[in-house]
C-alpha cells in the first residue's frame, strides 16, 4: 500500500543539500521500494509530473517522472547522470516546492541520462521537450537546486498557468 508523503516547501534545508548516492543494496530494500511507490503516488495526488526524493525529505538520488505521453513510461531514475544536453531553449517552469509560482528558465531541449531503475539496471532514459526539461527539474533537486535560482520573471502563477504548467511544464 502507497502512502501520500508531504512535499516540502522552500526553506527546508534538504532542498539545498545535494543528495546521497544510493547503495546497489540499498534498492532492493523494501523500504526503498515503498518509498518509490509512495513517490509515485504522492506525484500523481499534487499533481506534478515528476518528484525527487528531497522534495519528500529524503537526501537520496532518486526522482519518478510520468509525463503522461504516449513516447514514455513511467520511471524510476537513482543516481542519475546526464550524458546528453543539446540545443537550450527557454521554458516557462513550476515547482511543487515553490507553490503558486512560475518563472522563465533556460534548459536544454533533448537530453539523455543514465542511472539505475527501481530494479537496480542500468537505464538510459532519452528525450525532448517536457521530458527532457523534466529530468533537468529533477536532477537539479538532486544537487540541492530549485528552478528559481536561474529564473527570470519569477512571479505568482495565474489559474491559466497553472493549467499550463501542468500540462506542458515541469511541475516537481
Amino acid at each position: 500500500m502507497s502512502y501520500k508523503r508531504t512535499i516540502v516547501t522552500e526553506g527546508h534545508d534538504v532542498l539545498r543539500r545535494r543528495a546521497k548516492r544510493v547503495a546497489p543494496q540499498e534498492i532492493a530494500d523494501p523500504l526503498f521500494q515503498q518509498l518509490i511507490e509512495d513517490m509515485f503516488l504522492t506525484m500523481y495526488e499534487a499533481p506534478g509530473v515528476g518528484l525527487a526524493a528531497p522534495q519528500v525529505g529524503i537526501a537520496k538520488q532518486l526522482f519518478v517522472v510520468d509525463v503522461k505521453d504516449e513516447e514514455h513510461e513511467p520511471a524510476v531514475v537513482i543516481n542519475p547522470k546526464i550524458v546528453v544536453a543539446q540545443d537550450e531553449i527557454e521554458l516557462t517552469e513550476g515547482c511543487l516546492s515553490v507553490p503558486g509560482y512560475v518563472g522563465e528558465i533556460t534548459r536544454f531541449s533533448h537530453v539523455a541520462v543514465t542511472g539505475l531503475d527501481r530494479n537496480g539496471h542500468k537505464i538510459r532514459l532519452e528525450g525532448d521537450g517536457l521530458f527532457a526539461q523534466c529530468l533537468q527539474h529533477e536532477i537539479d533537486h538532486l544537487h540541492g537546486r530549485l528552478y528559481k535560482d536561474s529564473a527570470r520573471n519569477l512571479r505568482p502563477s495565474t489559474p491559466s498557468e497553472e493549467r499550463e504548467d501542468g500540462e506542458s511544464a515541469e511541475e516537481a
